[in-house]
């Protein structure tokens, strides 16, 4: 069988969850390791602290896959005086590699806010706050007799998906003109002679994760030397990247009831919230982490509840009586995460162990 390096594993993560998904603040991505180590066992947590370290140490696991990021902002020394710089240590000194893999993650359809609303049955999920940016559009010209070789390409690379659908594309005829000059090397035609050929002109939807892989396929299976084409960014909001989720429940609960749920499924110590224990819940909007910022999208959604982490004494006064704030903590609504990431990747590899850690590593305790 054969063996897979980091680099290898962080190729898969990538072309998964694309890490330029990623907000502006984050430093997801591959932050301590070689890519040319092989991977021998990877350890997959919430977090990234000594123990997390030492528990892969323990099971011969070279590699942490967290969700947090260990090193969030520039190490500007090594004094070993706090966790961050004690753990940047003890990788290293055992040659762990680490992997975050955190807003990227939670910015895609199929990642955080997707395992959140599997864990409470709800329907029709869909992203809250869609991201502008996120698309381009591709003009390529080709000969009629290459479209399909082209399609084939682009298709594989990322291009053509918009929702449900695949291998999408609008194609057009019409006729081309080039002149080749001297040092060309023209697949047909002569130099210094006009040619006319009849082409298509054909338009692909290309995520902007996927352009460069997109544009190289185009150019290994066109035909001609130069390839004439047009690339511009669409204002359209990508419907599969974007902050938080919304959907709705199978039946209408009352809050009660639904807190009850929530509280079960994802083992709170506690939720913090708004509202009135007897009103009805049906629209559920949700986002793992601290999701402060979408309480205004949540609200114009026509959202029953919004259910987040990190809330503020006075986020709670925002909604007044239109929606119920529910905070069910951070760590509590991102730990199903690792379980996520777990199957992914034993779903993609069998050449080395998955672990899910055996820690919790919430800093928060409820009296």
């Amino acid at each position: 069988m054969s063996q897979t390096t980091v680099g290898e594993l962080f190729s898969f993560l990538e072309n998964r969850f694309p890490f330029s998904l990623q907000e502006d603040y984050d430093n997801s991505g591959f932050l301590i390791g070689e890519r040319e180590s092989i991977v021998n066992g990877v350890l997959v947590s919430l977090d990234c602290t000594t123990d997390i370290v030492h528990e892969a140490i323990q099971h011969k696991c070279n590699v942490i896959l967290s969700h947090h990021p260990l090193i969030f902002k520039g190490l500007k020394r090594l004094n070993f005086t706090n966790d961050v710089e004690r753990v940047v240590r003890l990788a290293i000194k055992n040659d762990i590699s680490i992997i975050a893999i955190h807003t990227n993650l939670d910015n895609h359809h199929l990642g955080v806010n997707r395992v959140i609303g599997e864990r409470l049955g709800i329907s029709n999920p869909r992203i809250l706050q869609p991201k502008k940016g996120e698309l381009y559009n591709l003009a390529v010209f080709v000969p009629k007799d290459h479209l399909h070789q082209l399609d084939e390409a682009i298709f594989k690379a990322g291009a053509g998906s918009i929702g449900n659908y695949d291998a999408c594309r609008f194609a057009g005829e019409g006729e081309g003109s080039f002149k080749p000059l001297n040092g060309a090397n023209p697949q047909e035609g002569k130099i210094g002679q006009r040619e006319f050929v009849k082409e298509q002109k054909v338009e692909y939807l290309v995520p902007k994760a996927r352009l460069g892989a997109v544009l190289n396929a185009m150019k290994t299976s066109h035909p001609y030397e130069e390839v004439a084409h047009h690339i511009y960014q669409l204002d359209n909001f990508h419907q599969e990247i974007g902050s938080g989720m919304i959907g709705e429940l199978e039946q209408t609960m009352n809050l009660k009831d639904f807190l009850n749920l929530v509280k079960t499924a994802f083992n709170c110590g506690v939720i913090r919230h708004s509202g009135n224990l007897e009103q009805s819940v049906k629209k559920v909007a949700w986002c793992g982490g601290a999701g402060s910022f979408l309480i205004g999208k949540a609200m114009q959604s026509k959202a029953d509840i919004y259910l987040t982490g990190d809330l503020k004494y006075h986020d709670f006064f925002i909604p007044e009586e239109r929606m119920v704030l529910a905070d069910i903590g951070h760590y509590e609504s991102e730990q199903f995460t690792s379980d996520f990431l777990v199957e992914e990747l034993n779903k993609n590899f069998a050449n080395f162990a998955v672990r899910l850690t055996e820690l919790s590593t919430n800093p928060i305790n409820y009296f």
